[in-house]
């Protein structure tokens, strides 16, 4: 067991990004991870400090540090406190001022801030965007939309579109394709309409099985006969459109939402 704390003097969620990025590499350890939080004090700072060294001595080596800290103060706090300290903010930044320069702005919690409006509101607006365009609602909106995800029933579709919201304030909407839709090989007349703005969500029919079990334990929506045909179906419907789409059995929503990207599907809005 090592313990790894991620301390910032804002949300931590990019050091626990960076770090949990990191820290994947190494599958055979244990790690207890511990996040401490809004670190802007002298007396938060020494707290934080003092966990770390009981985490150390209990654990029996030092434990990690990943940290954003913008205080030098409180950087050095935590760099004697006994653990291995990984600076993310010095390491690149100098670097950055040195590159571009200019001295930075030392300002604390712009990323996770609403210190720029314009894109602050921008994810706001994109996430009720996609919430009132879930599951095929709202679809007089989806001139808005900069791109509909379609798909069966639980390929992924709503935390994709929720994430590209979120993370890039793009309008998304999704359209689940329901056994009527499947009937033909045509797209529902109105995707045909945005069909420009189309991108298919696919998925392993026996995955699809596993996770509609977990929705409708022993029903006929959640049977493998009936999680192949809709597979089968959705896919020859995308291909007959020529619609991009990708199987999502094994790939987060994350990787999704890079992929889609990649692939030139949408650009992102900032």
């Amino acid at each position: 067991m090592r313990t790894v704390f991620f301390i910032s003097d804002r949300t931590g969620m990019t050091a626990e990004a960076f770090g949990n990025s990191l820290l994947t590499q190494f599958n055979d350890i244990e790690f207890k991870r511990v996040n401490i939080a809004f670190i802007d004090t002298l007396s938060k700072a020494k707290h934080a400090a003092n966990q770390v060294k009981k985490a150390s001595e209990a654990d029996g080596q030092p434990a990690l540090i990943f940290s954003t800290q913008i205080s030098k103060e409180y950087r050095q706090l935590l760099i004697n406190s006994s653990g291995i300290f990984f600076d993310f903010f010095e390491t690149f930044i100098s670097k950055l001022e040195e590159t571009l320069g200019t001295k930075s702005s030392q300002t604390v919690g712009l990323l996770h801030s609403m210190a720029d409006e314009n894109n602050y509101g921008k994810r706001i607006h994109s996430i009720n965007f996609a919430l009132s365009c879930d599951d095929g609602l709202n679809i007089k909106n989806y001139g808005r939309a900069d791109i509909i995800l379609t798909g069966v029933s639980r390929s992924g579709k709503t935390p994709t579109c929720l994430f590209l919201a979120l993370q890039y304030g793009i309008f998304a909407a999704n359209y689940p394709l329901i056994e009527e839709d499947l009937k033909t090989i045509k797209l529902p007349k109105i995707l045909q309409k945005n069909k420009n703005k189309l991108f298919g969500l696919s998925i392993n029919p026996v995955r699809l099985q596993s996770i509609r079990d977990e929705r409708r334990s022993n029903s006929s929506y959640a049977s493998i006969d009936q999680c192949r045909k809709e597979v089968n179906l959705a896919e020859d419907m995308f291909v007959q459109n020529q619609v991009p789409f990708l199987d999502t059995s094994h790939t987060s929503i994350e990787e999704i939402a890079g992929r889609i990207l990649n692939k030139g599907a949408i650009k992102r809005r900032y």
